[in-house]
């Protein structure tokens, strides 16, 4: 069965003047392209154009306009460049073209008479394009890059901020430092829409007492195209073009607007491009404003009454809820909502109260929650993991009618794309010892049975290499951030003898919000000392996170465990990495032994990270929350503590840190350091193995956007055409 759906092709402007031979074409097309950004043979033959430029920038557009013509020459004379070339054009065309077919059209061809429309605060596909802060944008990015893979029709939608989220800086004395660089478009992987009559694409958002301007920006996700919005634009009041500054502002008021643009923006960006969606996803209640654009649209344009249009839209639209935690169900005070949508119950008959009342989360709440008015205009609800899912129907029960059940909320776990987070060696392990087509495995997880024949030796290894990559990261990192601190040249030296390769390594990369609780492992300092410090069996702990610029507490953690990384006896056992990005997301999850993981239970929504270093063949070691009671098994990693209610929060946090110290000292460490005669830890190898083999394919976003294609989209888009 063939696709009947194709996916729209975008027209764009060219934003750059990147001189190539004609000989090598092909590099513009690809550079515009984020499918590099999971293709290793692409990334090399950008670092073999000028490796040092690479090295810096690892961003093909800014490359390529860096390069100078005359650094072509010899690569027309090279014969192996030109090969290597080809092959990747070649690979390119056949996986923009379809040409081996794709998951969706041999299983789903012709479902589907329109794309299906995405719309997030935040993306997160590589570290250049600097439009995510953390786990959600990332978690988007994985939807659409398997998308792409499974050649589902998708369109998604965000915002293109021109600081992007901030980069933090760790002074000399463990503050935080935020800093917002601004960042030119010309030199990113994205260009303007265009008209077919080649002019730039412009939708409006009506504001109070003016119309707001915006600018759209694609950027292709291998088959995906992501459209971004962009109001720093000179037609607009200055005081309007930094909406899209900044991601996750401070300011309630331009919070708002942000949410708006993106809502009210994205549904007429789809709009704008000829999509008619079959099913609209709304990733998380940021995106909620799109809703009221679409009944408006009903109302106006089909003559529906207000009740029938809410009815009618909520068909074919489904919702993700990613958290219990406070700030991501966002509240606003109801007169910020009916400043900014007066004139849209204007034009409705939708009173300002009903409005307000969409948006209760109670009765007699005085406030106007996203996540409630999300629920009321969808039709289908998931949480991002199975406990996440149970956690929300509890939460929000009481929005739901009695004929509901007692879970109305889905428990649909995230999974994470392959490609990005596994490490360039583990994919060669794969390639070599299972088969080229390893990634078809990811649609059984019975083929990941296979690990269990690679050779010990094979599998450890490799983990030995991407570790290795990793202490180099961390010291290149270190000595840059002392540097700045104004550390001498013997204690610039001196960071030669951090990490130590051969040690236990636990990972720690997440944001420092306090329900993490990133210094539980901390809570019993002489025990911890005893533990880490151990000359025959010695162990380190690697942390790197942000915290929010408003939050204070998470911004103590950090200078907390700064300094105590920086005084003995922890000084090269505990390290902590400053400016945490996918880049270095991909180091640690690619070169940590154990990746640990303490939020309080029930509070972790899903987490990803743990999943992607469980496909690398580490092992996680958490708090049984999020994703994890799923996939813990007794072979593939541990589980801290219990799974039990705790009403006093001071009691869970003795009892889990008992659990991780006892945990960490009578097995983690012993079966580590227990090798045999070939100096491989045979016990702690298996474990790898089941880890890979386990929780590969099934904390996949493969199975992930598999399982929103067949539980949501096609039945969602089914009772819009009804």
């Amino acid at each position: 069965m063939t696709n009947s759906c194709p996916m729209p092709k975008i027209p764009t402007l060219p934003v750059s003047e990147l001189e190539l031979p004609r000989e090598f074409e092909r590099l513009y097309e690809i550079a515009y392209n984020l499918w590099w950004s999971w293709t290793p043979e692409a990334r090399d033959l950008f670092a073999a154009v000028d490796s040092a430029k690479w090295s810096h920038y690892r961003n093909p557009v800014e490359l390529l306009i860096n390069v100078d013509p005359r650094h072509w020459y010899p690569l027309l004379e090279d014969e192996s460049f030109q090969t290597r070339y080809h092959e990747l054009v070649e690979r390119y065309e056949d996986y923009m073209l379809e040409r081996n077919g794709t998951w969706f059209d041999q299983s789903h061809g012709g479902k589907l008479s329109a794309p299906v429309a995405y719309l997030s605060m935040e993306y997160g596909l590589h570290q250049t394009l600097a439009i995510y802060s953390g786990g959600l944008g990332v978690l988007s990015g994985d939807h659409c890059k398997s998308a792409s893979d499974l050649g589902l029709p998708f369109v998604a939608v965000g915002l293109l901020y021109r600081r992007g989220y901030f980069t933090q800086a760790i002074d000399a004395e463990g503050f935080q430092q935020h800093n917002y660089p601004e960042f030119d478009f010309t030199r990113l992987p994205v260009r303007p829409v265009a008209t077919p009559a080649g002019r730039e694409v412009f939708v409006e958002v009506p504001l109070p007492g003016r119309t707001l301007k915006v600018k759209l920006w694609l950027a292709q996700v291998g088959r995906i195209p992501l459209i971004l919005l962009d109001t720093d634009l000179l037609d607009n009041d200055p005081s309007d073009r930094p909406i899209t500054n900044q991601l996750y502002v401070r300011g309630r008021e331009m919070r708002l607007i942000q949410e708006v643009v993106l809502g009210i923006g994205g549904a007429k960006a789809i709009d704008a491009i000829g999509v008619k969606p079959s099913a609209w996803h709304l990733n998380e209640g940021h995106s909620v404003f799109s809703q009221l654009e679409r009944l408006r649209r009903r109302i106006r344009d089909r003559g529906m009454s207000p009740y029938k249009a809410l009815e009618d839209l909520k068909r074919n639209a489904v919702f993700t809820t990613h958290t219990p935690v406070p700030a991501g169900n966002e509240q606003f005070d109801p007169a910020l909502v009916t400043k900014y949508f007066s004139a849209w119950c204007g034009e409705t008959g939708v009173t300002q109260d009903e409005l307000i009342a969409l948006g209760k989360a109670h009765a007699d709440d005085g406030q106007f929650n996203l996540t409630a008015l999300a629920i009321r205009t969808s039709s289908w609800w998931n949480g991002v993991s199975k406990l996440n899912g149970e956690v929300a129907s509890d939460m929000w029960r009481h929005l739901f009618p009695p004929d509901a059940g007692d879970q109305p909320i889905v428990g649909l776990t995230n999974g994470v794309h392959a490609r990005t987070w596994l490490g360039r060696e583990t994919q060669k392990l794969l390639r070599r010892k299972l088969d080229e087509h390893w990634e078809a495995r990811l649609l059984s997880s019975e083929g990941w049975e296979a690990i269990h024949g690679i050779s010990d030796h094979d599998i450890w290894q490799t983990h030995v290499a991407q570790k290795k990559r990793l202490g180099r990261f961390i010291r290149s990192r270190l000595r840059e951030q002392y540097a700045r601190h104004g550390a001498s040249p013997d204690e610039l030296r001196a960071v030669n003898g951090i990490f130590d390769d051969h040690a236990l390594t636990l990972g720690f990369a997440r944001r420092f919000a306090t329900y993490k609780r990133a210094s539980l492992i901390f809570s019993n300092i002489e025990r911890l000392q005893a533990l880490l410090c151990n000359a025959d069996r010695p162990v380190q702990l690697v942390f790197a996170g942000k915290a929010h610029p408003a939050d204070r507490p998470g911004q103590d953690l950090i200078k907390k465990i700064f300094e105590l990384s920086k005084s003995d006896p922890f000084r090269g056992r505990v390290i902590l990495l400053e400016n945490y990005d996918m880049r270095m997301g991909r180091m640690l999850t690619q070169g940590s032994d154990v990746w640990l993981n303490t939020p309080r239970r029930p509070m972790e929504a899903s987490g990803t990270s743990g999943q992607k270093v469980a496909m690398n063949g580490g092992l996680n070691f958490s708090i049984s929350d999020g994703w994890w009671p799923e996939g813990f098994d007794g072979k593939n990693g541990w589980v801290i503590g219990s799974d039990k209610k705790y009403d006093d929060e001071g009691i869970q946090d003795q009892e889990d840190v008992e659990s991780l110290y006892d945990i960490l000292e009578k097995e983690i460490i012993p079966m580590f350091y227990d090798r045999d005669d070939k100096n491989l830890p045979v016990e702690w190898i298996q474990r790898m193995k089941s880890s890979m083999a386990t929780l590969t394919s099934d904390f996949s976003a493969t199975r992930m956007v598999r399982d929103y294609v067949e539980l949501a989209y096609l039945p969602a888009a089914d009772r819009g055409e009804g």
